[in-house]
């Protein structure tokens, strides 16, 4: 479909707008070849020269010949930089060698592993061979499981599934483990946080097994752009990897321009809504028939920002072709849209970075961006989106007005020369450990003397003592048994606190109720709460009533111009302190917290002007959550001219503008980092702000915060003091103006001073 305007015209009229803050152009790039390797199998080499490969880019023939000298390997280079051959030629190559080799694929998404197959399926055509490969997912049927088991060459399959439906049943399973040569992880950079830790224990549980059927896999990992991808490899993997991130892809000129909304309210610093100007920016492309992709941090925010956009084009046809794309939604639903794209039928999306990921989906030329990511990582990740077959494109990120965004903003060049963040995971998570260890012993009995990868012996039995003590093992002649009938994994999820989630079910159709999504636990008390509005595919829904017990929403169609919001009423309890810093006026510690939450009453907002129109108690009962948090605790004489709904103030600037820095310097979102502030700690009866791990047992990011606490809290001091604002404002301290707002900053920037000197042990 041609548009009235092409890229390039539209390009020009942007670089003029006044609310452009930044314009960074990176240039095109040439590709970097190799020839094929010598000792690459003939079949294999015409099979690529078939489909127009006549020289391997410099970083797909270095994994190559690492793998071939028995190297495990992570390959880092951009989005579409073909990183499907560092690991396919290799696997393939193999398989030809000897055709018992298995391999397994590991990727962090179904909508992925389907997406790889297909490529993988079209090369081994190609060759005529009979190489069988197949997804092994939720979505396959019972009756196709068996021959999977059995032939399958390459299975395809997520950590959860491995975790939940292979580790535990290995003896089904026996030829993939007797025989598996290669492992592939794809997408490394998203094992990161809870996410990560666990999936490096079911990495361990996983070796483990391998040696037992007398198998010794190589690894081969790639990995988006991330500061220590070497680090986390090893970290994941126990084991030494070779970096290869010698990137030969070429790449189309880019345009990546930073668009910050005009300022509607002066003394407040308040701008106009990045939701509007997305929808605004998005349309002027939409209307010109140029396929773009929007991301937005949240599922609500898609869902407007689609309703919004659907609204905006007047053309039936094109209000069609504009998608909505997030978790929540079904698999075919998903399968349905990526087929869209890519035959260029849907025009326009609208997702969370659940399309961040290496999904094929076309030729996208713009790609606009609601909000900072939340790190550089994920920007480029989503960058990479736009501009997919070396030709001019678009990146356009909108501000909204959160320090997070404005921090970035007016720091380009943190995001243009800063290096992307370290990701991190802490595997030995006493509450994950423990769970993976209860997973191994059920897999195979423990002996005495064993260890668990890379995790000592002495240190296993100490946890295999506990679980006999608890009577989840039983210890006999120097093994440990599981005595239970049920097995663990079945109860233990890889990606949140909870275990259990939330279905929702539609009853528009009285006669015909059926399943649209679902959703975690701690996301329910505030997005499922009754008479809540939930949005899918821009459809509006209202939950007539969610049965907490049952874990089941009961929504029906409505037609409302407004959308909720809830609060989530926090209180936090200190139950140890295990390190502590003092700072004049204040102490910093760390150590364990109780968090006790309960989502109190919900607001309605208007769609259009964002107002509130109405609110009501939500009725659901309390959350506890175990976890690890850090503590700013300063003296009560620091506050002796101030009341106590003015320290208040003060502590919940210091809180937001805290937790915004602190995510961005940990490379996590905001919703896994929270902060709260206490005018009065029930630990020590002082003004207090904490800043807290959302996840049982802690993943380490508090304690990073901690040991960099100075770093933290200069950045965050200097981010106060350049915002342009008198006393305070929605970009920094979180609180627009009211009588107090001229001291709120002053006193932020007075607190943040007093702690970011320098600390006494």
């Amino acid at each position: 479909m041609i548009g009235k305007k092409p890229l390039a015209e539209l390009i020009e009229e942007l670089r003029n707008d006044p609310h452009i803050a930044y314009w960074h152009e990176t240039a095109e790039l040439k590709a970097k070849t190799s020839p094929f390797p010598s000792n690459l199998d003939q079949t294999l080499k015409e099979a690529l020269q078939k489909r127009g490969i006549k020289e391997l880019y410099t970083h797909q023939r270095s994994s190559y010949d690492a793998v071939k000298r028995g190297e495990n390997i992570v390959a880092v280079t951009p989005t579409a930089s073909g990183k499907t051959l560092c690991y396919n030629l290799p696997v393939v190559d193999r398989y030809l060698e000897q055709p018992n080799a298995r391999a397994l694929y590991l990727f962090p998404t179904k909508a992925l592993a389907q997406d790889q197959k297909t490529e993988l399926n079209e090369l081994v055509d190609e060759m005529e061979v009979n190489l069988k490969s197949y997804t092994y997912d939720g979505d396959t049927p019972s009756n196709i499981r068996q021959v999977v088991r059995k032939a399958g060459h390459v299975v395809i399959t997520n950590p959860d599934m491995l975790h939940a439906a292979i580790l535990p049943h290995h003896t089904k399973w026996i030829s993939l483990f007797e025989n598996l040569e290669t492992i592939v992880i794809d997408e490394l950079h998203t094992y990161r946080g809870v996410f990560g830790s666990h999936v490096a224990n079911v990495i361990r549980r996983l070796k483990r097994l391998c040696a037992y059927y007398g198998s010794n896999p190589t690894f081969i990992c790639t990995s988006a752009t991330i500061a220590n991808p070497e680090e986390l490899a090893e970290n994941l993997l126990g084991e030494e990897v070779t970096l290869i991130d010698n990137n030969g892809a070429p790449r189309g000129k880019k345009h990546i321009a930073f668009y910050n909304p005009p300022i509607v309210h002066e003394q407040l610093n308040i701008r106009k809504s990045a939701t509007k100007v997305v929808n605004e920016l998005a349309a002027s492309f939409l209307k010109e028939k140029i396929q773009t992709i929007v991301f937005a941090r949240s599922r609500v925010r898609v869902e407007i920002i689609l309703s919004h956009l659907q609204q905006l084009i007047k053309d039936e046809y094109m209000k069609r072709s504009i998608r909505g794309y997030r978790g929540g939604y079904l698999p075919n639903q998903r399968r349905e849209i990526e087929r869209g794209l890519r035959s260029g039928e849907t025009i326009g999306v609208v997702s969370t970075n659940a399309l961040e990921l290496g999904v094929d989906i076309g030729q996208l030329q713009v790609c606009v961006m609601s909000g900072y990511p939340g790190s550089i990582a994920s920007s480029w990740q989503q960058a990479g989106r736009a501009g997919r077959r070396q030709e001019e494109s678009l990146v356009l990120m909108v501000a909204s007005s959160t320090p997070l965004d404005q921090y970035v903003f007016s720091h380009p060049e943190y995001f243009f020369e800063g290096s992307p963040e370290s990701a991190r995971i802490n595997k030995d998570n006493l509450i994950i450990l423990i769970d993976h260890i209860k997973c191994a012993a059920y897999e195979l009995p423990f002996r005495k003397g064993e260890a668990f990868d890379d995790l000592a012996s002495e240190e296993v039995e100490e946890l295999l003592d506990y679980l006999t003590e608890t009577r989840v093992l039983h210890e006999r002649g120097s093994k440990w048994y599981w005595m239970n009938d049920a097995f663990p994994a079945h109860n233990i999820s890889l990606r949140s606190a909870s275990q259990e989630n939330v279905v929702i079910i539609d009853q528009t159709d009285t006669s015909a109720h059926r399943v649209i999504g679902e959703m975690d636990t701690f996301s329910a008390l505030t997005l499922l709460h009754d008479e809540a509005i939930y949005l899918h595919e821009g459809t509006q829904h209202q939950v007539e009533f969610l049965d907490w017990d049952e874990k089941k929403a009961f929504v029906r169609q409505v037609s409302v111009d407004y959308f909720t919001d809830a609060n989530l009423a926090v209180k936090l309890t200190v139950l140890a302190v295990d390190k502590e810093k003092k700072v004049s006026d204040a102490v910093i510690q760390y150590g364990d917290v109780m968090v006790t939450a309960m989502a109190t009453i919900f607001k309605k907002i208007k769609l259009d002007t964002f107002e509130n129109i109405g609110s009501g108690p939500i009725h659901l009962p309390e959350q506890e959550l175990h976890t690890e948090g850090m503590m700013l605790e300063f003296t009560a004489e620091l506050f002796e001219e101030l009341g106590e709904d003015e320290i208040e103030q003060v502590l919940i600037g210091l809180a937001y503008v805290l937790q915004h820095v602190a995510s961005v310097h940990v490379m996590c979102d905001k919703q896994d980092l929270h902060a709260v502030p206490e005018v009065k700690s029930v630990h020590a009866e002082l003004p207090t702000v904490y800043l807290y791990d959302r996840y049982p047992g802690g993943i380490g990011l508090a304690s990073k915060v901690f040991d960099q606490s100075q770093l933290v809290l200069e950045k965050a001091l200097d981010y106060v003091w350049h915002c342009p604002c008198e006393g305070g404002c929605p970009s920094c301290t979180g609180i627009p103006g009211s009588d107090e707002s001229m001291k709120v900053k002053a006193w932020v920037l007075k607190l943040l001073s007093f702690v970011s000197e320098e600390e006494e042990e």
